[in-house]
């Protein structure tokens, strides 16, 4: 396959995936954030009865959070979303006044029976501006390292720099792709962002920039080995060299990640499926958005 030559197509392509998570990024809502990111509860209670998806409704705005997002994960456990629950206080009386939590559980007992296992998250504002500014400061220092890392590793070619900047492109473009799926997918299917979201964005960043290393040391070998040849043509020859390689290693981690989101637990669900994404994103822009981006440049064929 003539990598160079259908450049124009690999662009395009991108662009129709990039180009709608953009627009859902840019209409309001554009993630559906996880108490990671904003302040709130979550809880998960199991009874020794079956629960009823409308009571557990009726208890939860009782206690003041009709905005409150209920789920039944089976018949006996119920999943529960809300702002942050309040916590005991004495009012101007000095009465005690039980917290929110208290009055939710011992509503839901009465009506289930006992609990069988609770689990309780809550993040504070302050909590989850911290960890937004966190998480958008990782990315940028990541991003920067590789950058100095690759021009660095190229440094014995001419213009080492163009293939860092090349690597941070293809990175960019895994980024906006993923980035803007889980948009879509938070507006249709509920999926959240979270802290294990982050740490999915930051993995992707490492498998993909590496898949790019091997292509360009490709073509840094093939420049030496084959001096008569056109840089269009190395490039080509570089990527149909590497491109089982790539692929055997991409469908391997594949199946690693579908077993784990068949049968691995929820916590790690939303970085199984940033990894599945950023797995395909990343292989595809290796060969077909770094390279042909590096060569472009190269060749002064931005047009």
């Amino acid at each position: 396959m003539n990598i160079v030559k259908l450049r124009k197509w690999f662009f395009a392509l991108s662009a129709l995936f990039i180009i709608p998570g953009i627009i859902s990024l840019i209409i309001p809502g554009g993630f559906k954030l996880g108490i990671d990111f904003s302040s709130g509860s979550v809880a998960t209670y199991s009874f020794t009865n079956n629960v009823s998806e409308k009571d557990v409704r009726t208890a939860v705005e009782n206690i003041g959070h009709p905005e409150a997002i209920i789920q039944k994960i089976d018949e006996k456990t119920v999943l529960i979303r809300s702002k942050l629950l309040k916590e005991a206080s004495i009012d101007a009386q000095g009465v005690r006044i039980e917290s929110e939590k208290k009055l939710l559980e011992d509503t839901l007992i009465t009506k289930f029976g006992d609990l069988v296992s609770t689990q309780y998250d809550a993040t504070h504002p302050i909590i989850a501006s911290e960890t937004v500014r966190n998480a958008a400061i990782a990315v940028i220092i990541a991003a920067f390292g590789i950058l100095l890392y690759v021009t660095w590793a190229f440094k014995s070619i001419p213009n080492s720099f163009r293939y860092g900047t090349a690597a941070i492109v293809a990175l960019v473009h895994d980024l906006l792709i993923v980035v803007g799926l889980f948009s879509i997918l938070g507006r249709f299917m509920n999926l959240e962002i979270n802290a294990m979201f982050i740490v999915g964005l930051l993995t992707v960043l490492g498998y993909s920039v590496n898949d790019t290393i091997v292509i360009f040391d490709r073509i840094r070998e093939n420049i030496a080995t084959y001096p008569n040849y056109t840089l269009s043509e190395i490039a080509n020859l570089s990527v149909a060299e590497s491109f089982g390689r790539s692929l055997n290693t991409s469908f391997t981690l594949i199946f690693a990640i579908l077993a784990l989101l068949l049968f691995g637990g929820p916590t790690i669900k939303n970085f199984l499926w940033v990894l599945l994404a950023g797995v395909i994103v990343g292989t595809y822009s290796s060969m077909a958005i770094a390279t042909n981006f590096l060569i472009a440049w190269e060749t002064k064929k931005f047009r």
